[in-house]
C-alpha cells in the first residue's frame, strides 16, 4: 500500500499533493534572509504528516491543528487517495466538521478528484468512526500486522520531530507498555500472543490479590481459621434451635434449670474463688505493710555515747564510727528491700481492683438470673429469649459472612498461586523464544538488526545495535545502540542527531524485511537532514534512495539549507520528479495552507 493523492474541496487554500510510488521530497525553501536562523518556519512541512495521519482516521483530539483552530479549518474536507497492493485505489474522505463520519470510494484508475463527487455516487457514505476505521483496515489488508490494526503501526511510518525521542517507544503510546509492546514484538518476529498473553495474566492477577487484600481488611486485620468459625457457628446454631424449640413450646422449665444449673456451677463458683482470691491478696497486702513500718533501726550511737559517758565509760572515736558505717549500709539495703515491697504492694492493689470489678458484675449477672427465676410472669421470661436468639441470629449472620468471606479468601490465594505458576512458565516461554529468535540468523528479528546496523554503519561509519531481551518480569526491553570499533556501546545515541538516525533506520529496516508481506510501503520522515555533516546527508540521502529503488515508498521533508552542499556543475540534489512540495517563506502562498499562520 503507498499514498497516492491529498487534496480538498478548497484547492485555492489547500494545493494537491501528489505522491510518487519512489522517493518523496518535501522542500522548504527560505528565502527571507531574516528567517536562515529561525528554529520554526510554520511552512508546513510537518503539518503535512498530521494531516495524513488524520485522513488515516486518526481520534479526534483537542489539541491537534485541525481542531485547536477549528474556526479556521471547519469548512475544510480533505480526501486521501491510496493504492491499494491489488493496483486498484480508495479515497477517504473525512471533514473537520464532521470528523467522526467518514466516506469511502473505490476505483481502479488514480484520479480524476472525487472533491466535487454527489454523495450517492460513494461507496460507503458518512459511516460512523468506528465502523470507518474497521472498513479501512479492511481494504488495506495489512494481514502481516493482523491481529492488531493497521493504526498501531502509523507510529513508524508518520514520524514527525516528536517522535524521534525514542526509536521503539513512541510518544503516541501513552498508557502500559502492554498496549505497545506485544504488536512492536510482533513486527520484529516474536511471539507476541505469549506476551499479550503475559500481560493479561498479570493483570488478572493484579485483581485478584486486590481483592483478596479487600477482603482481608473487611475481616478486621484478624483472619481465623475457617475450622474455629465453623465450630462456634454450628455451637450457635444449636443453642438457637435449642431456644427456639422453648418459644414454640412457650414453656420454660428447661430453659430455668439451665439458668439455675448456670447459678450454681458458673457464677457461684467464680464468686467464691474470686472472694478467696480477694482475701489471700487482703492478707499478702496487710504483712507488707506492717513490714514497711516495723522495718527500722532503733539503736542511736549519740544516745548510747551520752549513757555510756555517764557510766563513765568512753565512747567515741573508731568504734563510733565503725558502727555508724554499719547503719549506713544496713540502711541501704533495708531500703532497697522496702522499694520491692511497694512494688508488690501496687500489684496487689491493681489485681485487687480488678477482682472487686469481676466480684460486681457477676454479682449483677447473679442478681438478673435471680430476679429471672423469681418472675413469674412468662411473657416477660418470654421476652427475655426472644432477645437472646435475635443477638444469636445476629451473631450467626456475622459468623457466616465471616465463613462466605474466608472460602473467598482461600479460593483468591488458590488463584494466586495457580496465576504466579502460569507466569512463571509464560515468563519460560518468553525467554525461550527470545533466545531461539536472537540464535536463528535467518529469523526475521535477525534480518531487521542486520539491516539496522548496515544503514547506520553506511551513513556514519558506526555499527549500531538492535538488541531484545525478556527482563526480571518476563517483559521485552527493547534497545538501540551506536557501538564503537570495540563493539561496545556507545551514549552517541543519547543526542538528537543520533537518535533520529536510528529512528530512520529502525523504520526502513522493518519496511524492507516486510516487503513480501502484506505490509505499508510508505514512510514518512520529517526533517531527516536536520543536524548532519555533509557527508552523513549525503550518504542517508544514497540508503534511502536505494530503499525507494526496492519498492518503498519514503516521504522526507527537509529545508534547502539542510541540503549536502555541491558544486553547481553537479546541478540540483534532486531529480524535479522527486519534489513532490516546494515550499517558502516569501509569502501565505509559499505555505501548505494558504493562509496566515495560526
Amino acid at each position: 500500500m503507498k499514498l497516492s493523492k491529498l487534496y480538498s474541496n478548497k484547492s485555492k487554500l489547500f494545493e494537491p499533493v501528489d505522491f510518487i510510488s519512489g522517493l518523496n521530497v518535501v522542500l522548504a525553501e527560505i528565502r527571507l534572509p531574516e528567517n536562515r536562523n529561525k528554529d520554526t518556519h510554520n511552512l508546513g512541512k510537518t503539518t503535512l504528516g498530521r494531516l495524513l495521519d488524520f485522513c488515516l482516521l486518526a481520534k479526534r483530539s483537542p489539541k491537534f491543528f485541525l481542531f485547536k483552530h477549528v474556526e479556521l479549518f471547519k469548512d475544510f474536507v480533505f480526501f486521501l487517495e491510496v493504492e491499494l497492493a491489488d493496483g486498484s485505489y480508495v479515497t477517504v474522505r473525512r471533514g473537520v466538521e464532521n470528523a467522526s463520519k467518514i466516506s469511502f470510494k473505490k476505483h481502479k484508475i488514480s484520479g480524476p478528484y472525487l472533491s466535487g463527487l454527489p454523495d450517492a455516487e460513494w461507496d460507503h457514505l458518512d459511516m460512523p468512526f468506528k465502523q470507518s476505521v474497521n472498513m479501512l483496515d479492511s481494504l488495506l489488508d495489512w494481514r502481516a500486522l493482523k491481529p492488531w490494526s493497521y493504526r498501531n503501526g502509523l507510529g513508524y511510518q508518520l514520524r514527525t520531530q516528536g517522535d524521534y525521542r525514542d526509536v521503539v517507544h513512541l510518544g503516541k503510546f501513552f498508557g502500559p507498555h502492554s498496549g505497545w509492546k506485544p504488536f512492536l514484538a510482533h513486527i520484529l518476529g516474536f511471539n507476541a500472543q505469549l506476551i499479550a498473553s503475559h500481560y493479561e495474566q498479570e493483570k488478572i492477577l493484579e485483581v485478584t490479590k486486590t481483592t483478596a487484600k479487600t477482603i482481608e481488611r473487611e475481616l478486621g486485620g484478624s483472619i481465623e481459621d475457617i475450622s474455629k468459625i465453623e465450630g462456634i457457628l454450628l455451637l450457635k446454631q444449636q443453642e438457637a434451635e435449642k431456644k427456639q424449640k422453648l418459644l414454640d413450646a412457650f414453656d420454660f422449665r428447661s430453659h430455668d434449670k439451665e439458668r439455675t444449673k448456670q447459678l450454681v456451677d458458673d457464677i457461684d463458683e467464680q464468686i467464691a474463688a474470686l472472694n478467696a482470691g480477694r482475701y489471700s491478696l487482703n492478707k499478702n497486702k496487710k504483712k507488707i505493710n506492717e513490714v514497711l513500718k516495723e522495718e527500722r533501726i532503733l539503736f542511736n550511737p549519740d544516745e548510747a555515747q551520752r549513757l555510756f559517758n555517764e557510766a563513765g565509760v568512753l565512747f567515741q572515736g573508731q568504734i563510733k564510727k565503725d558502727f555508724q558505717q554499719l547503719m549506713a549500709f544496713n540502711s541501704a539495703i533495708t531500703e532497697e528491700r522496702r522499694d520491692y515491697l511497694r512494688e508488690e504492694r501496687d500489684e496487689i492493689e491493681t489485681e485487687l481492683k480488678q477482682t472487686n470489678a469481676d466480684l460486681d458484675a457477676l454479682g449483677k449477672q447473679r442478681s438478673d438470673i435471680l430476679a429471672f427465676l423469681s418472675n413469674t410472669d412468662v411473657f416477660d421470661k418470654y421476652q427475655k429469649v426472644s432477645d437472646e436468639i435475635v443477638t444469636l441470629r445476629a451473631d450467626i449472620t456475622s459468623l457466616e459472612r465471616q465463613r462466605s468471606l474466608l472460602r473467598r479468601l482461600q479460593e483468591l490465594r488458590s488463584e494466586i498461586r495457580t496465576l504466579n505458576e502460569v507466569l512463571a512458565r509464560r515468563q519460560t516461554q518468553i525467554e525461550n523464544d527470545v533466545e531461539q529468535q536472537n540464535g536463528d540468523k535467518t529469523s526475521l528479528f535477525s534480518k531487521i538488526r542486520l539491516f539496522f546496523s548496515e544503514i547506520v554503519e553506511e551513513v556514519m561509519d558506526h555499527k549500531a545495535l538492535l538488541s531484545v531481551s525478556p527482563n526480571k518480569k518476563g517483559h521485552l526491553e527493547f534497545k538501540a545502540e551506536i557501538l564503537d570499533e570495540a563493539g561496545t556501546a556507545t551514549s552517541a545515541d543519547l543526542g538528537h542527531t543520533y537518535r533520529k538516525l536510528l529512528c530512520i533506520a529502525f523504520d526502513l529496516a522493518v519496511l524492507r524485511v516486510h516487503l513480501d508481506a502484506c505490509f505499508p510501503r510508505f514512510v514518512f520522515h520529517d526533517g531527516v537532514l536536520e543536524s548532519l555533516d555533509n557527508r552523513k546527508k549525503e550518504n542517508l540521502l544514497t540508503v534511502i534512495r536505494r530503499y525507494a529503488n526496492l519498492g518503498l515508498q519514503p516521504i522526507i521533508t527537509l529545508i534547502d539549507s539542510d541540503l549536502p552542499m555541491r558544486d553547481e556543475i553537479e546541478g540540483p540534489f534532486f531529480d524535479p520528479g522527486e519534489v513532490i512540495l516546494t515550499l517558502h517563506d516569501e509569502n501565505e502562498q509559499g505555505r501548505l495552507f494558504k493562509m496566515r499562520s495560526w
